[in-house]
């Protein structure tokens, strides 16, 4: 304390340098703050990334090879859809044997990402899962819904390398409102950014 300064002076000198620094601590603690949630925004982008990156590489790798055995799936269960009524043991064996074929082959695709898209009757046709091949008047789907699947699509890791080929009630149809998400008055057909993504009319068919 100086000679001229009263204590009252001399306490708000102190005071207000112990205020001087608290204020700077506590913009020290914020910036420490701010640095740590950046590093652990990154740490999450980083992690994010990889686990994207990895993604796609296994993707890549197995897009292929999935896609070819997908017409081995497609082969045995139209080979199952077809009636095989006979008492014939041998051939009752036979079948089972291609049933539980088509479970293994399926859980095999299960395991490794490749989810099978196979929509319920009445179920909302999904242009970013279905290609609608036909539309049919129907008085058990309303339009925009899924009378039936002609062909199963598959999704692998999240990615669309098949879609479900379906018929669709059309404009019109009398029956029960489509399940699903999504607005009655969409165009059920309409374009989306998704790669390989079904949706139009194929009159191919």
């Amino acid at each position: 304390m100086s000679d001229d300064q009263t204590p009252a002076e001399e306490f708000n000198e102190i005071a207000d340098a112990a205020a001087e620094e608290l204020l700077a601590l506590r913009a020290e603690n914020q910036a420490l703050k701010d640095q740590i949630l950046r590093v652990a925004a990154d740490a999450e982008n980083t992690k994010r990334r990889t686990e994207r990156e990895a993604n796609d590489a296994r993707a890549y790798a197995i897009q292929k090879f999935g896609r070819d055995l997908l017409t081995v799936a497609d082969t045995l269960a139209r080979a199952l859809a077809t009636p095989h009524e006979s008492a014939d043991p041998v051939l009752k064996n036979f079948v089972v044997g291609m049933e539980m074929t088509e479970k293994a082959l399926q859980n095999a695709f299960e395991t490794n990402g490749l989810k099978k898209i196979d929509p319920a009757k009445g179920e909302k046709f999904d242009p970013h899962q279905h290609q609608a091949v036909m539309e049919q008047p129907s008085t058990e789907v309303a339009a925009g819904g899924v009378i039936q699947v002609l062909q199963p699509g598959y999704d692998l890791l999240g990615r669309l390398i098949r879609p479900a080929m379906v018929v669709v009630a059309a404009k019109g149809s009398t029956g029960e409102g489509p399940t699903g998400d999504g607005s009655s008055g969409a165009n059920p057909y309409a374009a989306n950014d998704g790669e390989g993504a079904g949706g139009s009319i194929d009159t191919r068919a």
